[in-house]
C-alpha cells in the first residue's frame, strides 16, 4: 500500500516530502506532481526501480525517459551541452520543456535510449517537485504518468490513489495538475549548426522560446 503525501502546492512543506525522498533513496517509485502533469519517479541509479517504473508505465526501454533536475548546472552532467543549447535551454527553464540531448557518461546504458545514446532532461517549474529533488541532492528519472492503453496522463490524485495504491510506494498530492505533457524539443542536431527538432507540442509554449 503506497504511502499518502498531500503537500500544499505553493508552500509544500518540507517534512513530507523528506518523508518522500527517504521512499525514494530506499528503492521506491513515486507518483510525484510536476508542472504538466503528474509523473512515475524514481532514482538513476536503482536498477530494480528504473525496470519498475517502466513496467507500470507500460514501456519497454526504447521509450525515452527524463531526468528531472534542479537547475542547468546539474542537467549539464548528465549531457554534453554547447552554447547553443544552453542559450535556448535558459529561455525555457524551469518550465514545461523536456529537452532531449546526448548522453554523458553519468548516465547507465540502461536510461538512455539504445542505439542513439541520448536522454530526456528538464528542469521543472512545480515548488513541490523543485523542493523533493533540493532535498534528494540528485535528479529524478522520470515518466508522464500515463497507463498502459490509456493516452492521456492521471491528473486527479484521488485516481492514482485508485489506480496505483498496491503498484507504486509512495503518492504525493499536490491538487491537480494541468492535463498536457511537457513540450518535448530534441537538441541534438544543434550541435551540429542544426535546428531544434520539435518531438511534441505540449504545456511548453514555443512562442514564448522564439520557435
Amino acid at each position: 500500500m503506497a504511502q499518502y503525501f498531500e503537500i500544499h502546492p505553493d508552500n509544500p512543506q518540507p517534512r513530507l516530502l523528506k518523508q518522500a525522498a527517504a521512499l525514494l533513496q530506499k528503492g521506491g517509485v513515486l507518483a510525484i506532481p510536476t508542472d504538466s502533469s503528474y509523473a512515475l519517479v524514481c532514482q538513476l541509479d536503482d536498477r530494480d526501480a528504473v525496470e519498475r517504473l517502466r513496467r507500470i508505465r507500460g514501456v519497454n526501454d526504447k521509450h525515452h525517459l527524463t531526468l528531472l533536475c534542479r537547475d542547468l548546472s546539474e542537467l549539464a552532467s548528465y549531457a554534453t551541452v554547447d552554447n547553443r543549447q544552453f542559450r535556448l535551454m535558459k529561455l525555457a527553464t524551469p518550465g514545461p520543456y523536456t529537452f532531449i540531448l546526448d548522453a554523458t557518461r553519468e548516465v547507465p546504458r540502461r536510461v538512455s535510449h539504445p542505439s542513439r545514446k541520448t536522454i530526456g532532461l528538464r528542469v521543472p517549474g512545480h515548488k513541490g517537485t523543485q523542493l523533493l529533488l533540493e532535498l534528494l541532492g540528485a535528479p529524478l528519472l522520470a515518466t508522464t504518468l500515463i497507463l498502459p492503453d490509456e493516452t492521456e496522463p492521471l491528473n486527479d490524485p484521488d485516481d492514482i490513489r485508485e489506480q496505483l495504491q498496491h503498484l507504486v510506494d509512495g503518492i504525493v498530492d499536490a491538487g491537480a495538475c494541468p492535463l498536457q505533457p511537457t513540450t518535448v524539443l530534441d537538441l541534438t542536431a544543434m550541435a551540429n549548426n542544426g535546428a531544434p527538432v520539435v518531438v511534441r507540442e505540449g504545456q511548453g509554449s514555443l512562442a514564448a522560446i522564439g520557435l
